[in-house]
């Protein structure tokens, strides 16, 4: 049976945390800072807490979740309900019920300069690897996003 355990990562973006919010969950900004993850990520649906939404890879496979918590440009929680494979949504298989939910937590928090991000991620040891490898570069991606053109 898989166990979940949390990762953490953060970045000091030289911009203010409503920055930092709006362009993490813009759509197409998304894009851009996610490809560490998959080239062509996307979401449907909307980051409101108690709605569904889906992560998505251009091959139609990817997480389903739900906004656990929303308070914007202070903290965000994601809720990991399942896999999409071959846009069939598996909530319930014994696989997925070894590791859900994991959730994926966003916390913003002002300093003299701009914004720390600080992401906690469960993770399960099959996912880890890639995780940790990816996060650092989707972070600088992010943070060069948010800090182009900024005056901060």
């Amino acid at each position: 049976m898989p166990t979940t355990k949390q990762l953490q990562f953060s970045a000091d973006i030289a911009a203010p945390a409503s920055r930092v919010f709006q362009t993490m969950l813009d759509p197409e900004s998304y894009k851009d800072w996610t490809s560490p993850f998959a080239e062509g990520s996307y979401y449907e649906g909307v980051w409101q807490q108690g709605q569904r939404i889906k992560f998505m890879s251009p091959s139609g496979d990817g997480m389903v979740s739900e906004i656990a918590e929303h308070k914007t440009n202070e903290f965000t929680s994601i809720r990991h309900l399942g896999y999409i494979i071959n846009g069939v949504e598996d909530t319930q298989s014994e696989s997925v019920r070894a590791w859900a939910p994991a959730y994926e937590n966003y916390t913003f928090i002002a300093t003299p300069t701009g914004t720390r991000l600080v992401v906690d991620q469960d993770a399960t040891e099959e996912f880890e690897q890639n995780i940790s490898e990816a996060w650092p570069k989707a972070l600088q991606r992010l943070k060069a996003l948010c800090e182009a053109g900024s005056a901060a």
